[in-house]
Parts: C-alpha cells; structure tokens; sequence
C-alpha cells in the first residue's frame, strides 16, 4: 500500500499544486491522500493512479472552496508559491508538463472555479478522457464537456500569443539583472514591453507594491528605485522556478524574493514577484 503511494506521490504532488498554487498547501493535499488511501481495500482497486488522482482532486476542491473568503482579502495580488522544479520534490513527473507550472499560467486558474480550475486540469494538463473527469469530480460527462469547453475558452482569451523558448527567457533575464544592477533606466526600458505589468506579491507581511504597476517607464522606475534601497548584504542569482527561468533575492544570505518573468515578442510582458515571507518557508 505504501509502495504503491510513493509510486504516484510525485504525480498526485504535481496535481495539487497545479490546483492550489501552493507548495505547502500541496503537500498538505498529498498527506491528505495518503490518509485516505490507507483507509481503501485495495483488492477494489482497479487503477491505483486515477483512484489517487480523485481523491487528491476532491480534497483539493474542498480546500479552494473553504480559502475562498482568505483568497479574496489577501493583501495586494496574489501569486502562486514558487516552486523550485530542479529541486522540487521527486521533479520527475512534477516538471514534465512544466507550461502549465508557469507563474501566468497558474494565475489565469485563479480566475476559475475550482470545479472549473479541476476539469480543465484533469482534461487539458493530464490527459484525462471526459467519462474519467466525470467520474473524478462528480458531474455529468455532457457537464464536464461544457465546463472544460468554457474554462478553456476563457483561459484562451487570456494566455499569451507567444511561447519564447527557454534560451530567449534566460537571455533577457541575464540582461535584465544587468540593467538593474547598473542602474540603466533606458537599457532596462528597452527590455519592457510598453504596457508591461509589474505584480508584487508581499501578502502584507513586507513591503511591496499593493497594486499592479503598469506601463515600461514605471515598471522601471520602480525596480529601480528598489535595486537602490537595497541593503548591501543583497544578492541576486538566476535558477529554475515554475518551470522556468527565475531571479532569486537574497537578504544575509536568506532568500527574500523570487522573481519570474512572462516574456514575449522579445520584450518582458509581465513580472511577477514573490516576496511574502509565508511563500518562501518551504525554500529552507
């Protein structure tokens, strides 16, 4: 019984955080599973992984519908806990369908219900066949459809027209820390798309900007201003999170921040960056 968890521990991990956002949130799912599962006679069993895959999604539904109220007076915007993926736990199967780890993708979700957030996941990410969808969250297939078809088309509407490779991103993240290590207002400029959009996620905990900053030349002046309030022990270094190139922030040596960037048609379209204390404790 245990064996056959740990065998789909990483995949169940990779649904709930996909559905939460949330590194510790997810593992707190996973545990969640694991204590329903022991609980399953397993000669009724036919497939392990779908069995799993139902019980993680339905107490990943359970818990949104609960953090609700939480969700909407959080303090500034929310963003999804990074998720280191050369590190995270078991990456293998975490990280194989990294697009849909992305900080932007993870927020467009949160624009979903949670059924909607479960169907489109579960049928556009995983894989999963409509009668399987059904069966995991409780609906109808003819519903299933529906609810996929609309998640799916308001997600659409919403995801960036490009897809840069990893190579592009790495590229203009090296060039970015550049530009603000050097204080180069138009160098950092001609990074930023016009209307580029700036998100700081602070939670209320620590300082950062409660709404989103939008437009090149106050994107820039704001990093900028922060670059040079920064404490002299401050360090910067680059990595993996979400799937993709990151900027991680030191403080003494403790991270304070993770930056992730949405880039296309060569310029930086949206920065995202986490620096409430809460999201960062599963780093340590």
């Amino acid at each position: 019984m245990t064996e056959t968890f740990t065998q789909y521990r990483a995949y169940v991990f990779s649904i709930a955080y996909r559905m939460l956002g949330s590194v510790m949130d997810a593992e707190d799912m996973v545990q969640e599973t694991f204590l329903h599962w022991r609980k399953v006679d397993q000669s009724e069993v036919k497939s392990p992984k779908s069995y799993l895959a139902t019980i993680v999604t339905r107490l990943c539904i359970d818990h949104l519908r609960s953090a609700r109220v939480q969700r909407e007076t959080y303090v500034g915007p929310w963003l999804p806990e990074p998720l280191v993926t050369e590190t995270g736990p078991s990456a293998e199967g975490i990280t194989a369908l990294s697009d849909s780890l992305s900080t932007a993708f993870l927020v467009l979700l949160e624009s979903l219900t949670p059924t909607e957030r479960a169907a489109f996941l579960l049928r556009e990410v995983f894989a999963y066949d409509y009668a399987e969808v059904a069966s995991i969250i409780g609906k109808s297939e003819a519903n299933v459809r529906q609810i996929v078809r609309r998640a799916r088309k308001h997600i659409q509407e919403r995801r960036p027209r490009f897809e840069p490779a990893p190579a592009d991103q790495t590229a203009l993240l090296n060039e970015f820390m550049q530009a603000c290590a050097n204080g180069d207002m138009s160098g950092l400029m001609a990074l930023l798309a016009e209307d580029v959009v700036e998100y700081s996620d602070g939670g209320g905990k620590v300082y950062a900007a409660r709404r989103p900053i939008v437009g090149a030349e106050k994107v820039a002046q704001f990093l900028l201003r922060i670059t040079e309030l920064a404490p002299a022990d401050a360090s910067l270094e680059t990595g993996q999170a979400n799937g993709q190139p990151a900027l991680f922030i030191y403080v003494a040596e403790q991270l304070y921040g993770v930056m992730t960037m949405e880039v296309g048609d060569g310029r930086i379209q949206n920065i995202y960056s986490v620096v409430n204390p809460d999201k960062l404790r599963h780093f340590s």
